[in-house]
């Protein structure tokens, strides 16, 4: 477009009753918008196709975490207790913040000493809004709690040191 047929649309445009026009040609693309007699010219770099896009391969889907239970990664004389049972870690499953009760004003789900089964809900992590019941893979008694309160956990970090017998 040629700067003579520019002013030609441009004053074509003013002597109108509009507020505002888009024009798009080949090449180029014109934006002329009024607000009380001002008058805007926005152009365009000229319009580059999309690149071709591949389609979209479908993926597994991701198996829900769930508590994991290691050895303890503790000096040689914390690997055994003095009861001579062996301390194994309940293990996050997931990023959050951990809590040990459903409310503040609950009482926590374990506490040190306590006798836990396999399946026991032994916190919640709160991940994106999401409460999450965490549950232990084993049983024993709770020895040690490696995590405060409404704290921030990562994946795979320690939070309960459990005796087993």
């Amino acid at each position: 477009m040629s700067a003579k047929e520019l002013q030609d649309l441009l004053n074509f445009i003013a002597n109108s009753g509009l507020d505002e026009v888009n024009i798009e040609g080949n090449d180029f693309k014109i934006r002329v918008k009024r607000h009380s007699n001002i008058q805007q010219v926005i152009t365009a770099a000229p319009l580059v196709s999309a690149p071709v896009v591949q389609p979209i391969q479908q993926i597994a889907p991701v198996a829900t975490p769930t508590p994991v239970v290691t050895p303890v990664a503790q000096p040689t004389e914390e690997k055994t207790a003095s009861s001579g049972g062996k301390l194994l870690t309940i293990k996050s499953p997931m990023i959050g913040t951990f809590y040990r009760s459903s409310s503040p004003d609950k009482p926590p789900f374990v506490s040190i000493g306590d006798e836990i089964n396999a399946g026991k809900v032994v916190c919640i992590i709160e991940a994106m809004k999401l409460f999450n019941e965490i549950e232990s893979e084993i049983s024993g008694k709770i020895v040690k709690v490696l995590v405060e309160n409404a704290s921030p956990v990562e994946y795979d970090q320690d939070l309960f040191v459990v005796e087993v017998a």
